[in-house]
C-alpha cells in the first residue's frame, strides 16, 4: 500500500475516536484544536491537569495530548495518573523546548510520542499518525478477541474445507466441500483430491504445489479448477497450509477455498467482448483500500459492500446510457467494456476523461449503508481503448494510479512503460550478477572522527558495485532491485566478508549496516555470531540497524542484539535516527550504544533553527540515557562546530573523509 492510501486509511478511520487536549493557554488550545479537526471529529479540551484527569475519569478516550507545564497539575502529573487508569491510551506531549527537563521525564513515564512547539506540520502530523494507528491497532485486537468464535462459525459456513492426512488422503470435508463438489462425505473421505481434479490442470501444476507444502512445508496459495461428481467444473482460490508438531513433521494439512467460479466467467466473458470489438473502450474501477476493508469485516460483509456498489456503478455515471455491462473480477474491482466506435459515432461530443471525473466525484460523495454499517466508497478509475494489451494497460494503470497518489489515469501503453521498467530490473539483477561472479562488489570506508580529537575511532563498512565500465556505483541503483531477487542474501554475505577482512589490516573498529532482513535469515545470523565470538574481532565491531524499518519478528532481533553484545562486545547503532521514530520505549528495547542521527536534520543545521533543536533534544536524550551520538553528513568546518557545542561525541562526513578503499 502506497503511504498516501495508509494514510487515507488512517484518517478514515479515526474519524471515530475521541480525543483529549489538555493545555492552559487557551489561545494556544484552540489552534491547536483546529489542525487536529482535520483529523478527528471527537475533541474535548481540558484547561489544566486536573480537569484533564477528571475527563478520563468519566470519558472513554483514545488518545491524550497535553502540555507539560501546567497549573494544579503539571503534564508529567497527569500522565502518571492516566497510567494508572488506562496504561493503553496514548499520549503524546506538546511541548516548547525550554521544557527538555520535563520531557525526559515524560518520557519515563510512558508516552507515545512529543511534538515540539512552535508546531511543525509534517512532524506533527508523523507523531499524531503512528498514535493514531496504535489505538487502532488496539481496537481492532480487541474486536478480534470478542468475535474469534464467531469469525471460526462464520470461516466454516463461508469456505470451502477439507483436511488430509500426510499422504493426501481426505480425512474431514465440510458441508460446503459436500455441496461444491456434488460428492457425499462417504464418497470423498477415504479418497484423494485427484477425484474432483479437472483434466486441464497440468501435473507440474500439482508437483509444484505438493513440493510447495510437503517439502518446503510452506503455505500454498492459488486458484485450482475442480470438477463436480456431475462434469461441472468450477474454479476454487485455495490456501493449502501443513499443520507441523514440534519437530517440523507434518501432522496433516487443511485446505481453505472460495468459490469464484462466476469471477472467473465474469472475466472471461469480459475478455471475449474485447476481442468481439474492432476497437474497444476498456475502465476499470478498484474501491480504494479494498485490502484494508477485507480486514476490517468479514467475508459476507465484503461481500456485501462490493454487491451493493458494483449495482450502483452505473448510477454514478453522468451519462447512464453511455454503459450497459459490468463485469465484477472480485477484490473490488469491476471493468466495464464498450465497442468505441460505435460510443464515438453515438456520441461524437463525449469526452470520457470527463465523465470519469464527474463518476470519481460522484462515488465519492456516496454511502453504502448495511445494516450498521456505513461505508464511504472511494475508487482509482483506469481506462484505455484501441486493440491490444487493454486489459493489461488498465491493470498496470490501477498500479500506476496509486504509485502517483492519482485517481484517474489514462492507461494507453502503459503496459509497455511497465516491460521497460522490467528491463531496467533485470538488467540490474544482471549487473549485480555479473559483479558478484567477479568479486566486484566491494566495500569503501568512510572515517567516523571523535569531535573531541578528531581521531578516527572506527570506519563504517559501505557497499559499491564496480559495473563493466569500471564505474563506481552507489547502492542506490541496486539494492532494492537485489531484494526482488536472490541476490540481497549474497551482497550482505560479500560486505561480511569484506568488513571482517579488512579488520585484519586495520587498528581500527568497523561499523557494518545490517537490516532486520539479515537478522531473520538463519545463515546470515549465524555467520555473525561466529564472527564476532572469535578473540580478534571482540569489542571491535558496531552493527548499524535502520530504526524505521519493518521489522517481522522483533523477540529474533532482540535476542540476536543481546547474544553479539555478550559473546562480542559488539556494539549496536540505531541508524538514521530522528527521521521518523517517536516510540522511545520500543527504541530503547534494542539497548542501543550509538544514535546516528539522521543526515537530513545535519545537512539543514546551519540554517534551520528546527532541526538545530530537534538535535539538541536528541542529543541531551542521548546522553540521559547514556547513549552515544554520531552525525552524518557533516560538509564542513561550520556543521562540526554546530556539532561539538551542541555535545554531538562523533562526526562523519566529507568534511573528514570520502568513503574509499582501505587497502
Amino acid at each position: 500500500m502506497s503511504n498516501k492510501d495508509f494514510s487515507n486509511n488512517l484518517i478514515k478511520n479515526a474519524k471515530d475516536l475521541r480525543a483529549l487536549y489538555v493545555e492552559d493557554n487557551k489561545d494556544v488550545a484552540n489552534a491547536v484544536y483546529k489542525i487536529l479537526n482535520l483529523f478527528l471529529d471527537k475533541i474535548d479540551l481540558a484547561f489544566d491537569g486536573e480537569e484533564g484527569l477528571a475527563k478520563v475519569e468519566s470519558c472513554k478516550y483514545d488518545l491524550v495530548l497535553t502540555d507539560i507545564n501546567m497549573p494544579k497539575m503539571n503534564g508529567i502529573e497527569l500522565i502518571e495518573s492516566i497510567r494508572k487508569i488506562a496504561p493503553h491510551i496514548p499520549i503524546i506531549v506538546i511541548s516548547a523546548y525550554g521544557e527538555q527537563e520535563y520531557l525526559f521525564k515524560a518520557i519515563q513515564a510512558g508516552i507515545d510520542g512529543f511534538i515540539l512547539k512552535p508546531l511543525e506540520p509534517e512532524q506533527f502530523k508523523r507523531v499524531l499518525f503512528k498514535a493514531i494507528e496504535k489505538t487502532l491497532i488496539y481496537k481492532e485486537n480487541n474486536k478480534n478477541l470478542s468475535i474469534l468464535k464467531q469469525y471460526q462459525d462464520i470461516t466454516n459456513r463461508s469456505s470451502i474445507i477439507s483436511k488430509t492426512d500426510p499422504t493426501g488422503i481426505i480425512t474431514f470435508v465440510n458441508e460446503n466441500f459436500v455441496k461444491i463438489s456434488e460428492y457425499s462425505k462417504e464418497e470423498l473421505i477415504g479418497r484423494s483430491h485427484a477425484l474432483i481434479r479437472h483434466p486441464d490442470n497440468s501435473k507440474e501444476f500439482f508437483r509444484d504445489l505438493w513440493h510447495t507444502i510437503s517439502i518446503e512445508k510452506k503455505p500454498w496459495e492459488g486458484v485450482i479448477k475442480n470438477l463436480s461428481k456431475s462434469g461441472k467444473p468450477y474454479y476454487v482460490k485455495t490456501v493449502i497450509k501443513p499443520l507441523l508438531d514440534e519437530e517440523g513433521n507434518v501432522l496433516e494439512y487443511i485446505a481453505l477455498r472460495n468459490d469464484i467460479s462466476e469471477i472467473m466467467s465474469e472475466k472471461k466473458q469480459m475478455l471475449s467482448s474485447l476481442e468481439s470489438n474492432r476497437n474497444s473502450l476498456l475502465i476499470m474501477i478498484q474501491i480504494e483500500n479494498f485490502d484494508i476493508l477485507d480486514k476490517f469485516y468479514d467475508n459476507k460483509t465484503v461481500e456485501k459492500i462490493e454487491q451493493i456498489y458494483g449495482k450502483t456503478i452505473l448510477d454514478h455515471m453522468p451519462n447512464k446510457e453511455l454503459f450497459e455491462k459490468i463485469y465484477s473480477l472480485g477484490d473490488g474491482c469491476f471493468v466495464i467494456t464498450e465497442d468505441f466506435d460505435k460510443l464515438i459515432a453515438n456520441y461524437p461530443e463525449i469526452n470520457i476523461e470527463e465523465q470519469l471525473h464527474e463518476f470519481i466525484k460522484n462515488t465519492k460523495n456516496s454511502t453504502i449503508k448495511l445494516e450498521n454499517i456505513e461505508y464511504d466508497i472511494s475508487v482509482i478509475v483506469s481506462y484505455s481503448y484501441g486493440t491490444k494489451n487493454l486489459y493489461e494497460n488498465v491493470k498496470y494503470g490501477v498500479e500506476k494510479a496509486i504509485e502517483k497518489k492519482k485517481n484517474l489515469i489514462f492507461a494507453n501503453n502503459l503496459v509497455s512503460e511497465a516491460q521497460e521498467n522490467a528491463k531496467k530490473n533485470i538488467e540490474t539483477i544482471q549487473m549485480v550478477k555479473k559483479a558478484l561472479d567477479e568479486s566486484k562488489i566491494i566495500s569503501f570506508f568512510q572515517p567516523i572522527i571523535d569531535n573531541k580529537t578528531k581521531k578516527i575511532i572506527k570506519y563504517e563498512s559501505l557497499v559499491r558495485l564496480i559495473n563493466e565500465k569500471d564505474e563506481i556505483v552507489s547502492p542506490y541503483f541496486f539494492l532494492e532491485t537485489s531484494k526482488q531477487g536472490s541476490y540481497y542474501t549474497k551482497i550482505t554475505n560479500r560486505v561480511i566478508e569484506n568488513s571482517f577482512e579488512i579488520l585484519d589490516h586495520i587498528k581500527d573498529n568497523i561499523s557494518i549496516n545490517i537490516s532486520a532482513i539479515d537478522i531473520e535469515n538463519d545463515i546470515i545470523r549465524n555467520r555473525l555470531i561466529v564472527l564476532v565470538s572469535k578473540p580478534e574481532y571482540k569489542g571491535r565491531v558496531t552493527f548499524e540497524l535502520l530504526e524505521d524499518e519493518n521489522i517481522k519478528d522483533f523477540k529474533k532481533v532482540k535476542d540476536f542484539i543481546k547474544l553479539v553484545k555478550d559473546i562480542g562486545n559488539v556494539q549496536i547503532a540505531i541508524d538514521d535516527f530522528g527521521s521518523g521514530y517517536s516510540n522511545f520505549e520500543r527504541l530503547l528495547e534494542y539497548s542501543p550504544d550509538i544514535l546516528k542521527i539522521d543526515g537530513s536534520l545535519i545537512k539543514n543545521i546551519e540554517h534551520d533553527d528546527f532541526s538545530r533543536n530537534l538535535v539538541e533534544t536528541l542529543v541531551v536524550f542521548a546522553k540521559k540515557q547514556g547513549i552515544k551520538t554520531i552525525a552524518e553528513f557533516v560538509e564542513n568546518e561550520n556543521i562540526y562546530n554546530i556539532l561539538t557545542e551542541l555535545g554531538v561525541d562523533y562526526s562523519q562526513g566529507f568534511y573528514f573523509g570520502k568513503p574509499e578503499k582501505l587497502i
